[in-house]
């Protein structure tokens, strides 16, 4: 991105070029160059074209695009569930404006009012003034919309495929490519926290490229409701389909899930991302039974992460102990919610520590209880399962060793046929 202000956006934007004239510059200054005050003003474009408009995006994303003094970006928040449009600027620190509204439906801040908000903007970028006296704060880079912050209006949803903890998820398509994809939507009447939550999945998605892990099309947060766009994956959860298909799977088809999903989290604790919530019911089964890891609503992108908030939501079947007794989790805890996982796709969908509860199973499993083997599991499979569960985390093997033991069994079953 060019450091030439508003110009520095897509030039596409730009349709006219036609220079606004503001209030004169301040003196002492330089008044910058014609091209630097190049911006489109049509009156019937909305708000939420300008690239430089960034929707709901929570405080937390916008923080880490300003990174310069002047680098500057405009945003919605919902207070009260009125809407208010605020102006963020990088300068000595971090500081957020919120647009004034006159009686007679004009925008300000300090200075004069403009019939809009993109006006308003121009003027404190071209004419240098400081937002606020007291902040000091000039504008000198328009921080336009990241490549994967798409437009809500390019998302058709179709029809609702499943609910998640924060909406419903919908089978969607885009208007712009035609592409079927999956989509996560937040409900509008979560507090900002929860919505903050909600975008970390995205946050943490953005970054990976890797056949077994879902892949993250873009967010959407120009308006309400905000959602993640995913691809789609055809064959829905793995749990269901471990079910729906348990009379026809074979063991080698079970073993090729496992390594599967030992392949996607290898991929995840090289980088440094713990999942917490691995289960069969946040995997998904793509073409030929292949198996990619989802649902990143409680990931982790540190090498140890502690709870402190109580252990709300937490899936204590497939929890390590560490992390349920003392709230510490590493990519190691993962490891043993992988052993559940590979006993799930050996006894094709059963729940585990069937018919015991939560507390029960945690009272069981701290005095040394481990789940028996399903049906039919080859037996190294099981050996590699009771490793997972090691009451010790350091005795459990990393993801790298369990991929390469489950490629081996695999490559061992398909010789000897």
């Amino acid at each position: 991105m060019s450091s030439s202000g508003f110009s520095s956006c897509s030039s596409s934007q730009l349709l006219t070029p036609t220079e606004i004239v503001g209030p004169p510059v301040a003196p002492g200054r330089k008044k910058r160059p014609k091209s630097f005050v190049l911006m489109s003003l049509s009156t019937n474009r909305p708000l939420y074209e300008e690239e430089w408009f960034h929707g709901v995006l929570p405080r937390e994303e916008v923080v880490r695009l300003l990174n310069n003094d002047g680098d500057f970006l405009v945003r919605e928040t919902i207070r009260n569930e009125e809407s208010q449009i605020v102006l963020s600027v990088c300068w000595n620190g971090h500081k957020h404006f919120i647009v004034q509204t006159t009686v007679d439906g004009h925008f300000r801040f300090e200075g004069p009012p403009f019939p809009s908000i993109q006006e308003l903007i121009m003027h404190q970028y071209q004419s240098e003034l400081p937002v606020t006296v007291k902040s000091g704060a000039i504008l000198r880079r328009a921080i336009c919309r990241e490549r994967w912050e798409l437009s809500n209006d390019d998302v058709v949803l179709l029809e609702k495929i499943g609910r998640g903890n924060f909406g419903d998820v919908y089978k969607a398509k885009l208007k712009s490519t035609k592409q079927d994809v999956a989509v996560k939507t937040c409900r509008m009447t979560l507090p900002d926290e929860q919505k903050r939550k909600f975008l970390q999945e995205g946050r943490i998605l953005k970054q990976y490229d890797h056949p077994n892990i879902v892949k993250l099309i873009g967010i959407c947060v120009q308006k309400q409701p905000i959602m993640i766009v995913m691809e789609l994956v055809p064959g829905g959860s793995l749990l269901n389909y471990l079910r729906k298909n348990s009379n026809s799977l074979t063991t080698r088809q079970q073993m090729g899930m496992c390594r599967d999903a030992a392949a996607g989290m290898r991929y995840l604790e090289s980088k440094n991302c713990i999942h917490r919530d691995l289960a069969a019911r946040n995997c998904l089964v793509d073409f030929e039974n292949s198996v990619k890891i989802s649902d990143f609503g409680m990931s982790r992108e540190e090498e140890e992460y502690i709870v402190s908030d109580g252990m709300k939501q937490i899936p204590v079947k497939w929890t390590a102990p560490e992390a349920l007794n003392f709230g510490k989790y590493t990519s190691l805890c993962d490891v043993w919610s992988y052993g559940i996982l590979m006993w799930e796709i050996f006894s094709k969908g059963d729940t585990p520590y069937s018919g015991m509860s939560n507390s029960r199973a945690r009272e069981r499993i701290d005095a040394g209880y481990r789940m028996p083997t399903p049906e039919n599991t080859p037996p190294e499979m099981y050996r590699l399962m009771l490793k997972c569960w090691c009451a010790e985390a350091e005795a459990r093997p990393h993801f790298d060793e369990i991929y390469n033991v489950v490629d081996a069994l695999i490559i061992r079953l398909d010789n000897s046929h």
